[in-house]
């Protein structure tokens, strides 16, 4: 089991039931899913380079240890070149022991790497207890290779809670030690 998870079981728990004053341990917020996105809309433009894509594909498997999924544009755009249909992007969605172990790589190994990093946006929560940042590059992940990176990019990483409201969500998250910016 990973540190996170058995953080979780132990501390975090206990403090949310304190805090909120839940009646039975099942009502405590808990990680349902981390979804991590990486769009690549030039390689789905006419024209455009469809290598491109497959070296995000393989970034992102580095990334979070499983094999992503291709996204296509729903509706074709001209201003963007892009067709219904086209390649545009590749997620992954991870549940389970390799959600933990990507949230502890992403807040204990990556995040210190960002420069100039003073914690995530505390106002990023949807409202419904899930919460979204973004990453500008992929380098600050150690398992990327920077000699074999052929473009810097960003991603998506959403992060979906049981949590009924932000702020249940935002004291499981900095429990599970994600550092939010100070308001």
């Amino acid at each position: 089991m990973s540190e996170l998870k058995e953080r979780y079981k132990k501390q975090v728990v206990s403090r949310l039931v304190e805090e909120f004053q839940y009646g039975n341990p099942m009502q405590v917020p808990k990680l349902e899913k981390i979804v991590v996105n990486i769009g690549v809309g030039q390689a789905g433009q006419t024209g455009g380079d469809p290598k491109q894509l497959d070296s995000a594909m393989r970034d992102l498997s580095l990334i979070t240890g499983q094999k992503p999924a291709v996204t296509r544009a729903k509706k074709s755009i001209s201003n963007f070149k892009i067709r219904a249909g086209a390649r545009i992007g590749c997620k992954v969605t991870l549940r389970g022991e390799r959600m933990y172990e990507f949230l502890e790589r992403l807040t204990a190994v990556a995040m210190p790497r960002i420069r100039d990093f003073n914690g995530v946006s505390p106002t990023s929560f949807d409202g419904r207890g899930n919460y979204a940042l973004g990453i500008r590059e992929q380098l600050i992940f150690p398992e990327i290779d920077y000699d074999k990176v052929d473009k810097i990019r960003g991603m998506d990483v959403c992060i979906c809670t049981s949590a009924k409201t932000d702020e249940e969500a935002r004291a499981l998250l900095k429990g599970l030690g994600v550092p939010f910016r100070e308001r």
